[in-house]
């Protein structure tokens, strides 16, 4: 059996053991950095597995390789795969759900402590020699203040939201979960427009649909309070970037701290990109909530589980 994982660099390849997804392959295993869409059904020709995370592949590609049997997606998100498509040719698809959870919590928590403590802001102060001409013992330009008591607002119920406010109780932090836009406000849950309202911190834990495109916006912005802030650790469409931008230069909000964007990797002149370099209230990191080490070993670990399963007659996580 040959396996071809098109996109080993996505999941950092060079840290990880590869001991169990090798002994489970029991055949040829061929692995490509990068794999861009016009070399796919080239890469993929003989293979009877195909691992992928963002490599997208659909009716043309299924049609080409008529000896695939199993796409393993490197990921929980399958949007990159056509599933009508996949069934249509016989192939299964596989992911991966939850291994990124924890990381995904850590790093929610991380960005939330970065604004709330200004911490980056007071490093680049020292960093400047701003703390070794102080005629005090402490450095105090900037202002902070604790997150016991604020009310984190949570869009995105699922496992890492739920997870999120379990944390953020411990912290002391009143937690808040807004309904979805537009539906009928389920018990435990706030109306959403009201949500916005009472948000200190809105953190976005909700997948990218035809719902949630654009689902804060510069409306959104206006209802929040200024000294409120935005986390994104979800799906970059969920926000409006060029509202966001114009709502921080505005001071519609106080922050704002992003780890994904519309665009990935985002072009030189994006709109944030460039207003990240002016304004010292927006953090912006590359799509790396999800990367703990743990996290991705724990992904190819199951990877590893799902073809072996396969290959013994049995369906893993399949969802397709």
């Amino acid at each position: 059996m040959k396996t071809v994982f098109l996109d080993q660099g996505s999941v950092r390849s060079r840290d990880l053991d590869w001991s169990k997804l090798n002994d489970n392959i029991g055949g040829q295993f061929v692995s490509y950095d990068h794999t861009p869409a016009e070399l796919t059904v080239e890469r993929a020709q003989g293979a009877e597995t195909l691992i992928t995370n963002k490599v997208i592949l659909g009716a043309d590609e299924f049609k080409c390789l008529p000896q695939l049997k199993l796409v393993c997606v490197a990921a929980t998100g399958v949007n990159n795969i056509d599933l009508v498509a996949a069934k249509a040719a016989g192939v299964v698809v596989a992911n991966v759900p939850a291994y990124s959870t924890e990381s995904v919590v850590l790093y929610t928590l991380s960005l939330m402590l970065s604004l709330y403590s200004a911490s980056g802001r007071y490093h680049k102060k020292v960093m400047a020699g701003a703390w070794s001409s102080s005629l005090h013992f402490c450095l105090s330009d900037f202002c902070f203040s604790e997150l016991a008591h604020k009310t984190l607002v949570i869009f995105g119920y699922g496992d890492i939201g739920c997870r999120v406010a379990e944390v953020a109780r411990a912290l002391l932090m009143n937690v808040v979960i807004a309904e979805r836009p537009g539906q009928p406000v389920r018990q435990g849950r706030v109306c959403f427009e009201e949500a916005l309202k009472l948000a200190d911190i809105l953190s976005l834990h909700c997948p990218l649909t035809a719902e949630t495109k654009n689902l804060i916006a510069a409306k959104e912005f206006a209802l929040m309070k200024a000294n409120s802030y935005l986390i994104n650790v979800a799906r970059g469409g969920i926000v409006n970037e060029v509202d966001l931008a114009q709502a921080l230069i505005d001071q519609k909000i106080a922050g704002a701290a992003l780890d994904v964007l519309n665009v990935e990797p985002p072009p030189e002149h994006h709109p944030l990109v460039l207003a990240a370099q002016q304004l010292d209230n927006l953090i912006i990191t590359p799509h790396v909530a999800w990367a703990s080490i743990d996290a991705r070993q724990r992904l190819i670990d199951e990877i590893a589980l799902n073809i072996d399963a396969f290959s013994q007659g049995q369906f893993r996580n399949v969802v397709a």
